[in-house]
Parts: C-alpha cells; structure tokens; sequence
C-alpha cells in the first residue's frame, strides 16, 4: 500500500508518494510517467504521514531559497539497478549547477571500468526519475547545452534552475526533439 499527498509549489501541484517510511514519489502536474512506479498498488490520500509531513517541509525551504540537503529525506525510488545509480548521481549534483548525460555515462563506464557508456541509457534513467525536484533530474542538460530531456517540461526546468542561481547563459531551448 501507498500513500500520497499533494502540495501547491510555486511551479505547479506536485503529488508525493510514499511507503509509509520513505518517500518513492513526487511527481509535478501533468508530468510524464506520472505515477508509474506505484504500478496497480492500493493508493491511500494521507496527508498524516511522517514523510509526506517532512517532504512538504524539505519543500516549503526549497521553494523559500534555502538548500535542504536531499540527505535529510529517506528515499526509495523504485527502479532497476541501473537507474538507482543514475539517480544517486543525480543526488551529488549541487545547487545552482548542471551536468550533461554525457558526464553521468562517463562517471558510470569509469565506476564499471568501461571505456564508454551510453548517454542514451543514462537519459532514460533520469527521465523516470520518480522523485523529481528532490532528486535533481533539471539539473541534467545536453552535451551541447540544449535543455532536453525533462518529463516536466522545459518551462518547469528553466523555472527551476533559475529559482537555484544558475547560469542560464549558455543553455537553450531546442527548436525540435523529444522533450517538447
């Protein structure tokens, strides 16, 4: 059994999700994927649940300017093993900054002493992400700067790391893709 609560941000409603002990979802408004790691479970509204109380705090800081540490949540994203390394990666990537699917492939083939990995899997990963914002998946760009690749759209990704300071200069919004 699950439960879920919902939470008005600045960007949209978002809807959180937990086991009882751990937060395993958070999904914004019409995002894609939108609750798909909660498969056929039993889903109760719980707006008492410890975590569900504690994740809408993390968040009111977030939203207030401060840097909740994503370590003060316990996390269980449910996922292949492959995309709980993505996802920690994703954890490690401070505020106001940005990292390409690249560099994570890159960090992964050098953790499993390969000459090379595919961005493509690692954008795959982060774009099931299923505890957006919290673990940062529109902190992820493409190779070239290209805002790409997140399921709650570009404008909730430029939203988002501008709320955080960072350096939008050398970022754009592609013309055609996937992520439009």
């Amino acid at each position: 059994m699950y439960y879920t609560t919902t939470y008005s941000s600045p960007i949209c409603e978002l809807t959180l999700a937990s086991d009882g002990t751990n937060l395993i979802g958070l999904w914004m408004d019409g995002q894609k994927y939108f609750q798909d790691t909660l498969g056929a479970a039993r889903i109760l509204t719980q707006d008492k649940i410890p975590i569900l109380i504690n994740a809408k705090n993390w968040l009111d800081r977030y939203f207030a300017g401060q840097e909740p540490p994503i370590s003060d949540l316990p996390l269980a994203p449910i996922g292949t093993e492959f995309r709980q390394r993505v996802w920690n990666i994703l954890c490690q990537i401070p505020y106001g900054s940005y990292i390409t699917y690249g560099d994570i492939a890159k960090q992964l083939a050098a953790q499993d002493g390969k000459a090379k990995m595919s961005a493509q899997a690692v954008g795959g990963a982060v774009g099931h992400n299923p505890i957006s914002l919290i673990i940062p998946c529109h902190r992820v760009v493409g190779a070239s700067g290209s805002l790409t690749g997140y399921a709650g759209g570009i404008d909730r990704k430029i939203s988002l790391l501008k709320h955080e300071g960072a350096n939008l200069e050398p970022l754009f919004v592609p013309s055609k893709g996937t992520a439009l």
